[in-house]
């Protein structure tokens, strides 16, 4: 386990990870189950049943003798066996579209696996990215701290020098402080975003750490037009949408198996049987029949059929056909309600991308300009033509620009690759 957590995970393998450990992945796993030995019993009603019977009972006192034709005072023990099977042979198609309807179960809840998958995906996704930003924000805390630190060596150089007094020392010295402070807050929150990922895919944080990935400079040419390119392209692949239609297909096949009833049922049946009896107290004279024998000669079979014609039922069948209808219509609303709510996130999610494209763009342009900024302001500084209190607001607004320019990337970085899951389009590395 040491050396499993040890190395660096990629966002494919915490991807996999997640969904193989995931406690709702695995109860939905078990509810696929269920629903495919609901097609195997479904699949049993086109069998015949098979059943064998026996029985026996004990008389004692006053009986008939079968062979004095006298009453007598006896004990008798007699049973019997009997092997039955029957079959259905037309119950209006109710078996036929049980068993489809069976079948789309299991479809359905394929799909219910699928879409806890995607939400978890989605879920490892901003995990793993946050980790990454943490990353990029403790690098530019690392950065502002060094910076800090030669300046305290700087300006003790000066300070001994009658250059400046010592209170520029000390807020050189304070503010060095404040970016280790800085410094550790930030390995604070990589900690934290660490441990959330790594309690999702149910590992030991110890040793936990993700493998880089080039989410490269942001582009102002967006991947898709438009939003309903991606709702178009969703609409063969969102698992939620595909749910819905297997819905209103099943509640057609509930209309049937309603309807049946109005027609009439055919069944087949066989029958084998045989009776035994011994006198306990036989008279003088008399012995019992052996068993094979018995069996033997009281052997008989038959077969028959059944058919049962619905005349009148006081209107539930039709009351029941009415309900289906209406079930059926309920299903093709929730169908339009889940496209309306899948083109809505989408459309959202396209407007998120425009404008975390466009922050991005003005924390670049602003960043470009602070970075300018502090490079005027440390050489005016350190020529003492800038007091270390003005100097540090400079370097205050670049280390801003700096965070707002990272949040911005990642940002959009995830927005984008929202929009990338919902047309079809994001590769996991």
């Amino acid at each position: 386990m040491t050396a499993f957590s040890q190395q660096k995970w990629t966002l494919k393998e915490c991807v996999d990870e997640a969904l193989k450990k995931n406690i709702s992945i695995q109860q939905n796993r078990l509810s696929l189950e269920l629903a495919k030995k609901d097609v195997e019993i479904t699949k049993g009603n086109f069998l015949p049943n098979l059943n064998a019977s026996t029985g026996g009972n004990l008389n004692f006192g006053t009986g008939f003798d079968p062979v004095s034709q006298n009453r007598v005072n006896t004990t008798f023990f007699g049973g019997s066996v009997g092997l039955s099977s029957g079959i259905t042979v037309f119950n209006g198609y109710r078996n036929t579209n049980t068993y489809k309807q069976a079948q789309l179960g299991v479809e359905t809840s394929m799909l219910d696996l699928k879409k806890i998958e995607n939400d978890i995906s989605l879920f490892v996704v901003n995990g793993y990215l946050n980790i990454l930003f943490a990353k990029e924000n403790l690098s530019a805390a690392k950065v502002q701290y060094e910076i800090s630190k030669k300046q305290i060596e700087a300006a003790e150089s000066r300070f001994k020098s009658g250059v400046i007094p010592k209170g520029d020392l000390l807020n050189t010295q304070s503010t060095a402080a404040t970016n280790l402070q800085t410094v550790i807050s930030q390995e604070n929150a990589l900690d934290l975003a660490l441990l959330n990922l790594a309690q999702l895919l149910q590992v030991s944080v110890n040793g936990f750490d993700v493998s880089p990935i080039n989410v490269g400079t942001p582009s102002a040419n967006l991947f898709y037009k438009n939003s309903s390119t991606v709702y178009n392209k969703s609409l063969d692949r969102m698992p939620e949408i595909a749910r819905a239609k297997l819905a209103i297909e099943s509640a057609d096949l509930g209309i049937e198996i309603t309807k049946s009833a109005f027609l009439p049922s055919v069944s087949a049946s066989a029958a084998l049987s045989s009776n035994y009896g011994f006198n306990l107290k036989p008279p003088a004279g008399f012995s019992n029949e052996t068993l094979s024998n018995q069996l033997s000669d009281n052997f008989g079979y038959g077969v028959g059929f059944n058919v049962s014609i619905p005349i009148f039922n006081r209107f539930q069948t039709r009351n029941g056909v009415a309900k289906s209808k209406i079930n059926k219509e309920i299903f093709e609303t929730r169908l339009e309600s889940e496209k309306l709510s899948l083109k809505q996130t989408i459309e959202q999610a396209f407007l998120d991308v425009k404008s975390a494209l466009k922050t991005f763009e003005a924390a670049k342009i602003s960043l470009e300009a602070q970075q300018e900024a502090f490079k005027n302001a440390q050489e005016r500084y350190n020529y003492g033509a800038m007091t270390l209190f003005d100097f540090d607001q400079v370097r205050n607004r670049l280390v801003s620009a700096q965070g707002a320019m990272i949040r911005s990337k990642y940002d959009y970085v995830f927005k984008t690759k929202v929009l990338q899951f919902y047309s079809g389009d994001l590769v996991l590395e």
